[in-house]
């Protein structure tokens, strides 16, 4: 019985010479005569015992049969070269692809990953930012291990919001998260200082709507409950689609906003923003770094975990 898979250099030859409709033009690409294109592909259609291409005297077109098969082909060869570009950045060094959350990509890992480069020159480090797999209400999505799944598909290392329930994956709490309001120091000294929560009366609540809620419940509301304040409508105020727009309005002094402050670290230990009051409420979620088993294998993997915990542990 023959082999069920064709010869690799036949389906190249093919592929090339149906994305260009010409011989000559896949010869060029693949570095050989058109001659050998031709035997190629002549043998690939013995092989297949289907035809591939009408020969006219302009060109090339395809049959029926070798249009509906192109599109997979194509996709195989693409998952072909992504195969061969993980072997060869299963080393020390290599391409490390790391997907994070907006939010914590740019307020946390962004001003540190310096570090990990002077420490670790021959990685190279991509990161993608990606939206978290929670909903706004704080709940888990229903397609949530899909996402996830997704994510993990072209990246070695995910870092993301969530409860860390991953069956099947390697899980580590990479950060426990608290809210608490914060402002611009200006702001919480100026004409209404804020010496306590009930100065919340007088100010702006600004909201974060890509994170502002705690099981269901806003940010506001849940830490103005474990404050003891009452008489505020907390869904006051303008609202931002991102942490970091949130933030930035919070420098501005536009207002007092409720929010992590681990993503506001940055801003905090330089005085940009300070929180005016000690009370911070912990969240049910937290962040987590998440990878596979066959990616924990991976030195450059293994390295950028450790960094990563030494770094939620890191004081400047």
């Amino acid at each position: 019985m023959p082999a069920r898979f064709p010869p690799l250099n036949a389906l190249k030859a093919f592929e090339a010479a149906a994305r260009h409709l010409s011989v000559k033009k896949a010869a060029q690409e693949l570095n050989v005569t058109p001659a050998a294109v031709s035997h190629q592909i002549k043998a690939l259609e013995e092989y297949l015992e289907v035809q591939l291409f009408h020969r006219l005297n302009r060109g090339l077109e395809l049959t029926d049969a070798a249009r509906a098969a192109l599109p997979k082909l194509r996709e195989g060869f693409d998952a072909l070269a992504q195969a061969v570009e993980r072997l060869r950045a299963h080393q020390a060094g290599g391409t490390l692809t790391v997907s994070a959350a907006p939010s914590l990509a740019t307020r946390w890992l962004m001003p540190r990953l310096h570090r990990f480069f002077a420490a670790h020159p021959e990685t190279e480090v991509r990161v993608s930012a990606r939206t978290r797999l929670v909903t706004q209400s704080g709940r888990r999505m229903t397609d949530e291990r899909g996402a996830l799944d997704a994510w993990l598909e072209d990246s070695d290392v995910a870092m993301l919001y969530g409860h860390g329930d991953y069956p099947g994956l390697h899980v580590d709490k990479l950060l426990s998260l608290t809210i608490a309001p914060i402002c611009s120091p200006r702001l919480a000294s100026g004409r209404q200082p804020l010496a306590t929560p009930e100065d919340l009366h007088h100010h702006t609540l600004i909201h974060d709507d890509t994170g502002d809620f705690y099981d269901g419940v806003p940010y506001w509301d849940v830490w103005l409950k474990a404050a003891g304040v009452t008489g505020i409508d907390a869904g006051r105020g303008p609202h931002f689609s991102h942490a970091v727009l949130a933030l930035e309005a919070a420098i501005d002094g536009l207002g007092v906003v409720a929010s992590m402050p681990v993503l506001a670290a940055e801003y905090l230990a330089a005085g940009r923003l300070v929180m005016p009051f000690e009370l911070q409420v912990p969240l049910a979620s937290a962040y987590f770094i998440v990878y596979t088993e066959a990616a924990g294998t991976r030195p450059a993997v293994k390295a950028f975990r450790n960094w990563l915990l030494a770094e939620a542990n890191y004081r400047v």
